[in-house]
Protein backbone atom coordinates (compact mmCIF):
# COMPACT_ATOMS: atom_id res chain seq x y z
CA UNK A 1 0.00 0.00 0.00
CA UNK A 2 1.31 3.38 -0.80
CA UNK A 3 0.05 6.98 -1.75
CA UNK A 4 0.40 9.94 -3.79
CA UNK A 5 0.64 13.72 -3.63
CA UNK A 6 -1.22 13.85 -6.60
CA UNK A 7 -4.11 12.09 -8.82
CA UNK A 8 -3.41 9.45 -10.83
CA UNK A 9 -5.42 8.97 -13.62
CA UNK A 10 -4.83 5.82 -15.79
CA UNK A 11 -6.10 3.72 -18.26
CA UNK A 12 -5.07 -0.15 -19.21
CA UNK A 13 -4.23 -1.18 -22.80
CA UNK A 14 -2.76 -4.81 -22.15
CA UNK A 15 -4.39 -7.24 -19.29
CA UNK A 16 -6.36 -5.58 -16.16
CA UNK A 17 -5.29 -4.76 -12.16
CA UNK A 18 -6.43 -5.51 -9.18
CA UNK A 19 -6.16 -2.81 -6.46
CA UNK A 20 -7.41 -1.66 -3.15
CA UNK A 21 -8.29 1.56 -2.42
CA UNK A 22 -9.09 2.94 1.19
CA UNK A 23 -10.05 -0.99 2.20
CA UNK A 24 -12.23 -1.61 -1.32
CA UNK A 25 -11.03 -3.92 -3.89
CA UNK A 26 -11.31 -2.83 -7.71
CA UNK A 27 -10.31 -3.35 -10.57
CA UNK A 28 -8.77 -1.49 -13.96
CA UNK A 29 -10.18 -2.41 -16.94
CA UNK A 30 -9.08 -1.86 -20.56
CA UNK A 31 -12.59 0.09 -21.80
CA UNK A 32 -12.94 2.27 -18.17
CA UNK A 33 -10.84 4.82 -17.27
CA UNK A 34 -9.65 4.80 -13.50
CA UNK A 35 -8.95 7.66 -11.22
CA UNK A 36 -6.70 7.33 -7.59
CA UNK A 37 -7.20 10.38 -5.64
CA UNK A 38 -4.37 11.45 -3.66
CA UNK A 39 -3.31 11.12 -0.10
CA UNK A 40 -5.58 7.27 0.18
CA UNK A 41 -3.61 4.21 0.15
CA UNK A 42 -3.87 1.76 -2.60
CA UNK A 43 -2.17 -0.80 -4.19
CA UNK A 44 -1.69 -2.31 -7.90
CA UNK A 45 -1.18 -5.77 -9.11
CA UNK A 46 -1.90 -8.06 -12.09
CA UNK A 47 -4.82 -9.47 -12.18
CA UNK A 48 -3.75 -12.33 -14.59
CA UNK A 49 -0.25 -14.34 -15.29
CA UNK A 50 0.03 -12.13 -18.53
CA UNK A 51 0.40 -8.83 -16.96
CA UNK A 52 -0.78 -5.44 -17.83
CA UNK A 53 0.57 -2.58 -19.41
CA UNK A 54 -0.73 1.08 -18.67
CA UNK A 55 -0.70 4.53 -19.19
CA UNK A 56 -0.57 7.13 -16.58
CA UNK A 57 -1.35 10.79 -16.33
CA UNK A 58 -0.22 12.61 -13.35
CA UNK A 59 -2.76 15.58 -12.21
CA UNK A 60 -1.67 18.08 -9.41
CA UNK A 61 -4.57 19.90 -7.47
CA UNK A 62 -4.57 22.23 -9.29
CA UNK A 63 -6.47 20.16 -12.33
CA UNK A 64 -8.61 18.49 -9.37
CA UNK A 65 -9.32 19.95 -6.06
CA UNK A 66 -9.13 18.18 -2.96
CA UNK A 67 -12.41 18.33 -2.19
CA UNK A 68 -13.20 16.03 -4.81
CA UNK A 69 -11.16 12.71 -3.01
CA UNK A 70 -14.17 11.16 -1.13
CA UNK A 71 -16.45 11.19 -4.26
CA UNK A 72 -13.46 9.67 -6.64
CA UNK A 73 -12.67 7.17 -3.95
CA UNK A 74 -16.51 6.05 -4.10
CA UNK A 75 -16.23 6.34 -7.77
CA UNK A 76 -12.78 5.94 -9.30
CA UNK A 77 -13.60 3.33 -12.06
CA UNK A 78 -15.17 5.50 -15.11
CA UNK A 79 -16.88 4.14 -18.14
CA UNK A 80 -16.62 6.94 -20.28
CA UNK A 81 -15.39 6.21 -23.96
CA UNK A 82 -14.85 9.95 -24.37
CA UNK A 83 -12.47 10.59 -21.77
CA UNK A 84 -10.88 7.64 -22.51
CA UNK A 85 -10.22 9.05 -25.91
CA UNK A 86 -8.89 12.46 -24.72
CA UNK A 87 -6.47 10.83 -22.32
CA UNK A 88 -5.26 8.71 -25.53
CA UNK A 89 -5.16 12.59 -27.60
CA UNK A 90 -3.45 14.34 -24.65
CA UNK A 91 -0.39 11.25 -24.76
CA UNK A 92 -0.41 11.82 -28.44
CA UNK A 93 0.00 15.76 -27.74
CA UNK A 94 2.59 15.25 -25.16
CA UNK A 95 4.99 13.46 -27.96
CA UNK A 96 4.69 16.14 -30.42
CA UNK A 97 7.34 18.58 -29.73
CA UNK A 98 6.37 22.33 -29.76
CA UNK A 99 2.56 21.15 -29.23
CA UNK A 100 2.60 23.12 -25.83
CA UNK A 101 -0.78 24.76 -26.05
CA UNK A 102 -2.54 21.30 -27.74
CA UNK A 103 -1.30 19.41 -25.07
CA UNK A 104 -2.47 22.47 -22.17
CA UNK A 105 -6.03 22.61 -24.63
CA UNK A 106 -6.41 18.59 -24.25
CA UNK A 107 -5.53 18.61 -20.48
CA UNK A 108 -8.01 21.13 -19.65
CA UNK A 109 -10.73 18.56 -21.80
CA UNK A 110 -9.99 15.86 -19.59
CA UNK A 111 -10.07 17.41 -16.50
CA UNK A 112 -13.11 19.37 -16.66
CA UNK A 113 -14.76 15.22 -18.22
CA UNK A 114 -13.56 14.29 -14.46
CA UNK A 115 -15.08 17.12 -12.68
CA UNK A 116 -18.43 16.38 -14.34
CA UNK A 117 -17.98 13.19 -12.93
CA UNK A 118 -17.21 13.88 -9.70
CA UNK A 119 -20.06 16.67 -9.09
CA UNK A 120 -22.51 18.98 -10.44
CA UNK A 121 -22.85 22.11 -12.64
CA UNK A 122 -25.39 24.55 -12.84
CA UNK A 123 -24.88 26.74 -15.93
CA UNK A 124 -26.52 30.50 -16.53
CA UNK A 125 -28.98 30.74 -19.40
CA UNK A 126 -28.55 29.16 -22.66
CA UNK A 127 -28.18 33.26 -24.33
CA UNK A 128 -25.96 34.68 -21.62
CA UNK A 129 -23.97 31.77 -21.98
CA UNK A 130 -23.29 32.24 -25.31
CA UNK A 131 -23.02 35.91 -25.28
CA UNK A 132 -20.19 35.55 -22.94
CA UNK A 133 -18.37 32.51 -25.14
CA UNK A 134 -18.20 34.42 -27.82
CA UNK A 135 -16.83 37.75 -25.93
CA UNK A 136 -13.93 35.23 -24.35
CA UNK A 137 -13.36 33.50 -28.01
CA UNK A 138 -12.79 37.17 -28.67
CA UNK A 139 -10.42 38.02 -26.34
CA UNK A 140 -8.44 34.59 -26.44
CA UNK A 141 -8.35 35.54 -30.29
CA UNK A 142 -6.47 38.79 -29.54
CA UNK A 143 -4.03 37.50 -27.22
CA UNK A 144 -3.03 35.08 -29.83
CA UNK A 145 -2.81 37.84 -32.98
CA UNK A 146 -0.49 39.82 -30.13
CA UNK A 147 1.68 36.98 -28.77
CA UNK A 148 1.44 33.74 -31.55
CA UNK A 149 5.52 34.78 -32.34
CA UNK A 150 6.18 33.79 -28.82
CA UNK A 151 5.43 30.55 -26.44
CA UNK A 152 1.74 30.59 -25.03
CA UNK A 153 0.11 28.60 -22.64
CA UNK A 154 -3.61 28.01 -21.84
CA UNK A 155 -2.80 28.89 -18.46
CA UNK A 156 -1.09 32.55 -18.93
CA UNK A 157 -4.37 32.79 -21.11
CA UNK A 158 -7.25 31.32 -18.43
CA UNK A 159 -5.60 34.00 -15.94
CA UNK A 160 -5.76 37.05 -18.24
CA UNK A 161 -8.88 36.25 -19.75
CA UNK A 162 -10.39 34.95 -16.48
CA UNK A 163 -11.92 32.13 -17.83
CA UNK A 164 -11.27 27.78 -16.96
CA UNK A 165 -9.06 26.57 -20.06
CA UNK A 166 -11.69 24.19 -21.05
CA UNK A 167 -13.88 26.73 -21.61
CA UNK A 168 -12.22 28.85 -23.59
CA UNK A 169 -10.66 26.38 -25.93
CA UNK A 170 -14.33 25.10 -26.63
CA UNK A 171 -15.79 29.18 -26.84
CA UNK A 172 -12.99 29.75 -29.45
CA UNK A 173 -13.97 26.35 -31.02
CA UNK A 174 -17.39 26.97 -31.98
CA UNK A 175 -16.87 30.74 -32.68
CA UNK A 176 -14.08 30.35 -35.31
CA UNK A 177 -14.33 26.90 -35.98
CA UNK A 178 -10.71 25.87 -35.21
CA UNK A 179 -9.21 25.27 -32.03
CA UNK A 180 -6.76 27.75 -30.57
CA UNK A 181 -3.35 25.25 -31.63
CA UNK A 182 -4.57 24.78 -35.09
CA UNK A 183 -4.93 29.08 -34.74
CA UNK A 184 -1.66 29.78 -33.67
CA UNK A 185 0.10 27.40 -35.61
CA UNK A 186 -1.60 29.01 -38.62
CA UNK A 187 -0.58 32.32 -37.48
CA UNK A 188 3.23 30.64 -37.15
CA UNK A 189 3.10 28.83 -40.67
CA UNK A 190 1.68 32.07 -42.82
CA UNK A 191 4.60 34.32 -40.99
CA UNK A 192 6.97 32.00 -41.87
CA UNK A 193 5.53 31.80 -45.67
CA UNK A 194 5.75 35.34 -45.79
CA UNK A 195 9.43 35.51 -44.61
CA UNK A 196 10.48 32.33 -46.79
CA UNK A 197 9.62 34.81 -49.81
CA UNK A 198 11.83 36.91 -48.93
CA UNK A 199 14.44 35.18 -48.78
CA UNK A 200 14.72 34.04 -45.20
CA UNK A 201 16.48 30.42 -44.82
CA UNK A 202 14.08 28.12 -43.27
CA UNK A 203 15.69 27.71 -40.18
CA UNK A 204 15.53 31.78 -39.32
CA UNK A 205 12.14 31.58 -40.50
CA UNK A 206 11.34 28.61 -38.25
CA UNK A 207 12.81 30.61 -35.06
CA UNK A 208 11.48 33.96 -36.40
CA UNK A 209 7.75 32.39 -36.50
CA UNK A 210 7.76 31.00 -32.85
CA UNK A 211 8.11 27.45 -33.73
CA UNK A 212 10.92 25.91 -31.54
CA UNK A 213 13.02 24.01 -34.11
CA UNK A 214 12.68 23.79 -38.03
CA UNK A 215 11.63 19.94 -38.08
CA UNK A 216 8.70 21.57 -36.34
CA UNK A 217 8.11 24.13 -38.68
CA UNK A 218 8.56 21.24 -41.53
CA UNK A 219 5.74 19.11 -40.03
CA UNK A 220 3.20 22.14 -39.68
CA UNK A 221 4.09 23.77 -43.05
CA UNK A 222 3.55 20.43 -44.85
CA UNK A 223 0.59 19.61 -42.81
CA UNK A 224 -1.05 23.03 -43.98
CA UNK A 225 0.67 23.44 -47.04
CA UNK A 226 1.39 19.54 -48.52
CA UNK A 227 4.77 20.66 -48.91
CA UNK A 228 8.11 21.29 -47.07
CA UNK A 229 9.78 24.84 -46.51
CA UNK A 230 12.49 24.08 -48.54
CA UNK A 231 10.96 22.80 -51.77
CA UNK A 232 8.25 25.76 -50.97
CA UNK A 233 11.00 28.34 -51.40
CA UNK A 234 12.90 26.83 -53.92
CA UNK A 235 9.86 26.64 -56.33
CA UNK A 236 9.21 30.36 -55.41
CA UNK A 237 12.76 31.22 -56.40
CA UNK A 238 12.34 28.87 -59.88
CA UNK A 239 9.12 31.24 -60.94
CA UNK A 240 10.96 34.08 -59.78
CA UNK A 241 13.65 33.33 -62.29
CA UNK A 242 11.59 32.04 -65.16
CA UNK A 243 8.54 34.25 -64.94
CA UNK A 244 7.01 33.50 -68.07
Amino acid sequence: MHTHQTWALLIVDDGMIRYNLSRYEHGALHRAVTLLPPQVPHNGRAATPDGFRKRVVYLDLSHLSAGLIGKAVDQPVLFDAVLRQRVSQLHRALEEPGAELEAESRLAFVAERLQLHLQLHRGAAPAARQEAATGVARQLRELLDESFREKVTLRQAAAVIHAHPAHLVRAFSREFGISPHQYLTGRRVDLARELLLDGTPPGAAAAAAGFCDQPHLNRAFKRLLGTSPGRFASGQRARASHPA
